[in-house]
């Protein structure tokens, strides 16, 4: 027998072959990485909730902050740039209020009591009078702390 006519015999198979159980191989490669998505997608979002939670985040934002103030002081809504570490107390209202389905302005009210006292009162050491509230959010981006 020729060795042409058998391998070229065999590579006409090997393909048609070799495309069938490619195909069955993409699906079952498929079908493992969205179940392992499914099951390591929770763990990942709960090691790192857990980590927020205990350790804090850093809040980066452009908005829009309004202010009301003691006698003399202005109350005029600024932009400002923020890059702010924010308690654990923190990620776990914002957690709270995402679980229980809060409106955006839920999300506003906590987010700027919580600069206000970090970043505007200075944790406490400045400016005890000032309310801030958080308007307009251009972007806002967390990250760990």
């Amino acid at each position: 027998m020729d060795g042409s006519k058998g391998s070229g015999t065999n590579q006409a198979l090997c393909p048609a072959r070799g495309t069938r159980h490619a195909a069955r191989g993409t699906r079952h490669a498929a079908l493992i990485d969205t179940r392992l998505r499914a099951r390591w997608q929770p763990l990942v979002r709960a090691r790192r909730r857990a980590d927020a939670e205990q350790q804090g985040l850093v809040v980066h934002t452009r908005a829009r902050f309004g202010f009301a103030a003691g006698a003399g002081g202005s109350d005029h809504p600024r932009h400002r740039l923020l890059t702010v570490p924010v308690p654990g107390e923190v990620a776990r209202e914002l957690f709270s209020a995402w679980e229980a389905g809060a409106p955006d302005r839920q999300y506003q009210v906590i987010l700027g009591r919580a600069l206000g006292h970090v970043y505007f009162r200075a944790a406490g050491r400045r400016a005890d009078a000032l309310q801030v509230k958080l308007r307009e959010v251009d972007f806002i981006e967390f990250g760990l702390a």
